[in-house]
């Protein structure tokens, strides 16, 4: 018979004796029962504590303590007749067993402890208790005594695993940094794998694949190769049949036609210039400028915001640049627009007015100034004080130019329309002038699209000469002994280096009495002094290139020319050879009286040295004086008497 059995039916027939008895002594016996309830209550308390705090040698004494109690309590029963003879022989056995047990262990036999004391704390002595807890507290107590014993156990268990958890935990964390790393590495594997060695497709599959999606794929397969050439490439594949085959690919997805984007592709490394196109299909952000003639910038975006326009400033590198990124009315029709508190330009047109640094009373020529962004921010440095010439060669184009004028409350602007290559014939004698010239448009594609299809060879030929015929004739029109200025800007909306680079390197070399210094502007990437097969002179270093990928602008070209002198050296012999770079470009479909023109200005261009036609201050006072008069007459009827000379006043 199981123990616990054994014990039930002594329980049962315990509580049978004990309710005779009660019938006959109630006194005595209620006082025996509640003594032994008290006992058995006391005993089970302390072994939970025991099997809590002390180590499994002690807890086998103790548990052997309390058996010797439960003996005495059994004897008790006895006492009462209660149990057979037969049942006690059994439970003395029992008992034997686990004294030998125990005595076995303290001997130290080959039962290890730990095992001991599971057996006996499981098999013998949770019965036990069990057998008088149980018809003490009733059958749902007893299951939840048994849970409360294995509780005991996993608390203990969990005590004895406390040393290790800490290197668990590292353990943990080890194995955690371990899969991340074998998850990277298997994710580099899959895009390094000797499988994904891209095979380039013949000609006839890439003129059948027009599917976008298949393109894309494809570009980004050859610009992974490319950049890792020496190790992905196939076979005997060289690197120009790759760059053949991506060009191809990049004019079908972007719509460039070939020379153009063969022209803009060399430019860059291969990964910048995937930038640069994909920079081209986005928008560049909302700029405005401040105009400080009529207001502070400041001012001007907290009466924006206050119209719920969502601004911010352009950057640390602009004082009245801001940026628009959501407006609930058109920009380009508040009141705050309307009444020339602010202009709508690009964020790269304040560059080159930046780098020229107007000052106040001081001269200053715009060649190509319409719409008038550049020139009524070159009047609002000076203050409105001294003059600014704002030229442009297409009469349409000036009337945006006179408006805004207006609208912005300039006041010290003189708008002309004369082909800028007609100077210094017309007027010169500048302080400063700024150059930003027609030019190919390659840095804005993004607001004209157009770009990308009607460039041909002969469009930038054509443009590439007059940016060089134009930039000579700034030049000449500057006054290098001018106390403030004798700087030219020359600049482009274009990022080819036909435009830029190689237009400036002409200037220095055809006018050796320029040199070129610092825009003076904090950002911007470098110019080139090599490109290709072409050498440029070093100085074209302080020359700065902005591009919409890098600067979230539009393309953008700056050079700031010091002129050093009013007189041309003559040429060296080993200079007469680039006499060749001189000669015009004529355009297919030029009538004669265009080319004739042009060769009477190439003529003139050719003299060593050059009549300096600049200002008469003296002839200048005079005529300002006469026309001051002329205003007070007529509009407020006042005749000033005519200004005598020192000679008339002594006779």
């Amino acid at each position: 018979m199981a123990p616990g059995k054994k014990a039930g039916k002594a329980n049962a027939a315990a509580q049978a004796t004990n309710k005779r008895k009660a019938e006959q002594k109630p006194a005595a016996v209620n006082k025996k029962a509640k003594t032994t309830t008290t006992t058995a209550a006391t005993n089970g308390k302390k072994g939970a504590a025991s099997n809590k705090a002390k180590p499994a040698k002690k807890r086998s004494v103790q548990a052997a303590a309390q058996d010797d109690d439960e003996d005495d309590e059994d004897d008790e029963s006895w006492a009462y007749g209660a149990v057979s003879d037969d049942d006690d022989d059994e439970d003395d056995a029992h008992v034997g067993d686990l004294d030998d047990e125990f005595v076995s262990a303290e001997e130290g036999s080959d039962i290890e402890v730990g095992q001991l004391d599971d057996d006996f704390l499981g098999d013998e002595f949770g019965d036990e208790e069990g057998g008088q807890g149980a018809d003490l507290l009733g059958s749902d107590d007893e299951e939840e005594g048994e849970g409360e014993g294995e509780d005991e156990e996993d608390i203990w268990a969990s005590s004895d695993d406390e040393d290790d958890m800490e290197t668990k935990s590292r353990k943990l964390d080890a194995q955690a940094k371990r899969e991340a790393e074998e998850a990277e590495a298997e994710l580099t594997t899959n895009i390094q794998m000797e499988d994904d060695k891209y095979v380039l497709p013949t000609e006839a599959e890439a003129l059948d694949s027009t599917d976008l999606q298949v393109v894309q794929t494809r570009i980004q397969e050859i610009v992974r190769v490319l950049n890792n050439f020496r190790e992905m490439r196939e076979g005997n594949r060289s690197r120009q049949d790759y760059i053949d085959q991506l060009l191809k690919d990049l004019c079908l997805y972007y719509g460039y036609n070939e020379y153009l984007m063969e022209k803009l592709f060399y430019i860059f490394t291969v990964s910048e210039a995937i930038e640069f196109f994909e920079a081209n299909e986005v928008p560049r952000p909302v700029t405005i400028r401040t105009n400080t003639l009529k207001t502070r910038r400041r001012e001007l975006a907290q009466a924006l915001i206050n119209r719920g326009v969502n601004l911010d400033p352009i950057g640390k590198w602009s004082k009245v640049g801001l940026q628009v990124f959501d407006s609930p009315v058109p920009v380009g029709a508040t009141p705050e627009y309307l009444a020339g508190h602010y202009m709508l330009q690009a964020a790269s047109s304040f560059l080159p007015v930046m780098a020229l640094a107007p000052q106040e009373n001081e001269r200053v020529l715009d060649m190509a100034s319409a719409p008038g962004g550049k020139s009524t921010y070159i009047a609002a440095l000076m203050k409105n004080t001294g003059m600014v010439f704002a030229n442009d060669a297409n009469k349409e184009r000036t009337k945006a130019l006179v408006a805004n004028i207006h609208r912005l409350g300039v006041k010290n602007a003189v708008v002309c329309n004369y082909d800028g290559r007609e100077f210094p014939n017309v007027i010169g004698g500048f302080d400063r002038i700024l150059l930003d010239a027609p030019c190919s448009g390659t840095g804005v594609i993004s607001k004209d699209a157009s770009v990308k299809t009607n460039k041909s060879e002969q469009d930038f030929q054509m443009l590439s000469h007059l940016q060089k015929q134009l930039i000579l004739s700034a030049i000449d029109s500057v006054d290098a002994g001018s106390k403030t200025g004798g700087y030219i800007v020359y600049s482009t909306c274009s990022v080819t280096v036909d435009e830029n680079e190689d237009v400036v390197n002409y200037a220095l070399r055809k006018r050796p009495n320029v040199k070129l210094v610092s825009t003076g502007l904090d950002f911007g990437k470098e110019g080139f002094t090599r490109y290709r097969e072409k050498v440029f002179h070093p100085s074209l270093s302080l020359t700065r290139r902005y591009y919409p990928h890098m600067h979230n602008m539009d393309g953008f070209y700056v050079a700031k020319f010091k002129k050093l002198s009013n007189k041309i050296p003559a040429k060296k012999a080993d200079e007469k050879e680039d006499e060749a770079d001189a000669e015009e470009f004529v355009p297919i479909g030029e009538d004669e009286k265009r080319n004739k023109k042009k060769q009477n200005k190439d003529d003139k261009a050719k003299v060593e040295t050059q009549e300096a036609i600049s200002f008469n201050d003296e002839e200048d006072e005079q005529l300002i004086r006469v026309s001051q008069a002329k205003l007070l007459q007529q509009t407020k009827g006042i005749k000033l008497r005519p200004k005598k000379n020192k000679g008339d006043g002594e006779k």
